[in-house]
C-alpha cells in the first residue's frame, strides 16, 4: 500500500512540475511578446572600426534609411535576420550578428574586413584585405592604407566584391564546361574518322583473282587489274580527302580548347600578379622607413605581361622605377643605400627617375 502511495505521490510532484514548466514558459512567452525595444546598442568588434570604414553613426544611418521599422516596436516582431543580411550587405562587413539583450536592447555585433591597400587603377576604387578581399570604397570615409594607381587591372569586374579567388575559380570553372561541351562536338567527327579509315581499310583490303576455271585470259585479268587499282585509288583519295576534313574540324575544336586552357593559364597569372602585389604592399608596410617614404604605387601590365611597378616617395621630385615584383628586398637595400650615401650628398631635387630595375646598381636621370 505504501509503495503505491510513493508511486502516486511522485506521479503527482512530476505533474505538478510539467504543469509549471509550461505555466512559466507561456507566461514568459506573454511578458517578452508585450516587451517593447528600448534602444539600439552598436559593437565593434575590431578597434580599427573606430573612426574609420566602419562607425555606429553609419550603421545606425542603415538601419534609419531602410524599411526596418524598429522604434518602439515589439521584440518578438523584430526580424533579426533582416538586420544581419542589411548590414551583412556591404562588403566591408565582416561578420554580423543580432541580438536582443534581457533589458530590451537591440544589440548588433559587427567587424570589418582589414584593408591592407587602396586600389585606384583599372577603373577600380576599393580596398583589398591581405587575403585578396575586394569591397567598394565606402563614401566619405578613408583609411591610412598604400594606394595603388595605374593602368594594372586587378583579375576582377571593377564593381566586384569577394574573394578574388572565388572569383577566379568560377570563370576556371566555367572554361572547364566550355571545354567539356567541346569534347561532346568532337564526337561526331571522331565517329566519322573511324568510320572513314574503317572505308579506306576496306578499299586497300579489295583483291580479285583470275578466274582461269572460266577461261579468263591473262588480257582480260589484267584489264581488270589495272580498272580496279583505278577505283582504289579513285576511292582512297576520295576517303583521303574526307579525313582531311574530318581532321581539319577537330583541329579547330582541339584549338578551341587550347584557347580556352590558354585563357584559364591567363587567369591563373592575374591571380598570381594579383597575389605578388598584395605581397609587396605588405613587405613594404613591414619595412618602417619606406611605410612612410613611399606615398603611391603605380602598377602596369607590361608589353611581356608582367607586372612592373614605379614607386612615388614623399621625399624629393622624383619617381622610383622599381620594376618587376622579384628580389623586392635586395632592391630597398640598394634603393636605401642610395639615399644615405646618395641623395643626402647630391641633393633631393637632382633626379627626376631612380631605376633600380638593373641588378647591382641604380641609374639616375
Amino acid at each position: 500500500m505504501q509503495r503505491v502511495l510513493r508511486i502516486v505521490l511522485v506521479v503527482l510532484l512530476w505533474v505538478l512540475v510539467a504543469f509549471y514548466v509550461v505555466y512559466a514558459t507561456r507566461l514568459a512567452r506573454h511578458k517578452r511578446a508585450e516587451r517593447r525595444l528600448t534602444s539600439i546598442e552598436i559593437v565593434l568588434a575590431d578597434s580599427t572600426a573606430d573612426g574609420s570604414l566602419l562607425t555606429a553613426q553609419r550603421v545606425e544611418g542603415w538601419l534609419r534609411r531602410s524599411n526596418i521599422r524598429l522604434d518602439g516596436r515589439q521584440i518578438d516582431s523584430i526580424d533579426l535576420a533582416a538586420i544581419e543580411r542589411l548590414v551583412a550587405r556591404n562588403g566591408f562587413v565582416e561578420r554580423v550578428e543580432a541580438g536582443v539583450t534581457s533589458d530590451g536592447r537591440l544589440r548588433i555585433t559587427l567587424s570589418q574586413h582589414q584593408p591592407i591597400v587602396r586600389l585606384l587603377c583599372g577603373g577600380m576604387n576599393g580596398y583589398s584585405t591581405s587575403e585578396g578581399y575586394l569591397f567598394a570604397t565606402p563614401p566619405r570615409s578613408a583609411l591610412y592604407v598604400p594606394v595603388v594607381t595605374g593602368t594594372y587591372s586587378p583579375p576582377v569586374p571593377r564593381t566586384y566584391e569577394g574573394l578574388v579567388r572565388d572569383h577566379i575559380d568560377r570563370q576556371k570553372a566555367r572554361i572547364d564546361s566550355l571545354i567539356a561541351r567541346v569534347e561532346v562536338e568532337k564526337y561526331p567527327f571522331l565517329k566519322a574518322e573511324i568510320a572513314n579509315d574503317k572505308k579506306i581499310d576496306s578499299v586497300r583490303a579489295v583483291r580479285i583473282k583470275r578466274r582461269w576455271w572460266a577461261g579468263e585470259t591473262k588480257e582480260i585479268f589484267e584489264k581488270k587489274v589495272e580498272e580496279t587499282q583505278a577505283k582504289k585509288a579513285a576511292a582512297r583519295r576520295y576517303f583521303d580527302y574526307r579525313g582531311r576534313l574530318i581532321q581539319a574540324d577537330l583541329d579547330r575544336l582541339a584549338e578551341r580548347q587550347e584557347e580556352y586552357r590558354r585563357q584559364q593559364k591567363k587567369l591563373e597569372k592575374n591571380y598570381e600578379d594579383f597575389t605578388k602585389l598584395l605581397t609587396f604592399v605588405e613587405e613594404l608596410e613591414q619595412l618602417d622607413f619606406w611605410r612612410s617614404e613611399v606615398v603611391e604605387i603605380e602598377a602596369k601590365t607590361a608589353h611581356s605581361g608582367e607586372l612592373e611597378l614605379t614607386l612615388i616617395p614623399r621625399s624629393g621630385r622624383f619617381e622610383i622605377r622599381f620594376g618587376r615584383l622579384e628580389q623586392t628586398a635586395e632592391k630597398f637595400e640598394r634603393l636605401e643605400h642610395f639615399y644615405r650615401e646618395g641623395l643626402t650628398k647630391l641633393g633631393w631635387e637632382r633626379y627626376r627617375v631612380v631605376d633600380v630595375r638593373y641588378s647591382d646598381r641604380v641609374v639616375c636621370q
